[in-house]
């Protein structure tokens, strides 16, 4: 019987054994884990204080940049507008400048029509006069005499509140009529 006891006391003995080994290597194991477990709890009581503020300033320099967003697309809207109407100040200018020059043309081409008139009925009439009768003519008394501020007023009655631009006739129309 004693084999048994032996046995037993023996198992009971390595057990007794394996368990110091056991605990001897967890013992350091533990040790680092609690550390880990204490820098854990550092990390998360950091973040507990540190994130909100954190988030809530993303969450502001989001809605900073949303507005600002708005207001370059504002600033695009607004300068696209401008662009148009530059365009269309272009345009408009380009417009009169061809009216003017329409009208400048219609005035040369009346004025060189009128000298050449001028001009060709100064020959016919001298062309039906005898030689004596054209050197009358050409003598002083038939000189031209510059034209008064008087002539040139009575001239130019017939053509007074025309204008070659349709806004000014339209407003010197209106200023006639409102005196």
């Amino acid at each position: 019987m004693i084999e048994p006891l032996f046995w037993l006391g023996l198992s009971i003995l390595l057990v007794a054994v394996s368990l110091t080994a056991v605990l001897v290597t967890a013992i350091p194991a533990l040790q680092e884990l609690a550390r880990a477990a204490r820098s854990a709890e550092k990390l998360f009581d950091t973040l507990r204080r540190d994130l909100p503020p954190t988030l809530e300033a993303i969450r502001l320099t989001g809605l900073e940049i949303s507005e600002l967003t708005d207001d370059v697309s504002d600033g695009v809207k607004s300068a696209s507008q401008v662009a148009k109407q530059v365009d269309r100040s272009i345009d408009g200018a380009k417009k009169q400048a061809q009216k003017v020059e329409i009208g400048t043309r219609s005035v040369f081409a009346g004025v060189t029509a009128a000298w050449k008139t001028f001009n060709r009925t100064s020959n016919r009439r001298t062309e039906r006069l005898t030689p004596s009768q054209r050197e009358l003519i050409s003598s002083s008394e038939y000189e031209i005499a510059p034209l008064t501020d008087e002539d040139e007023e009575t001239a130019l009655e017939p053509y007074q509140g025309y204008s070659l631009d349709r806004e000014l006739s339209s407003k010197v129309k209106l200023g006639e009529e409102e005196e």
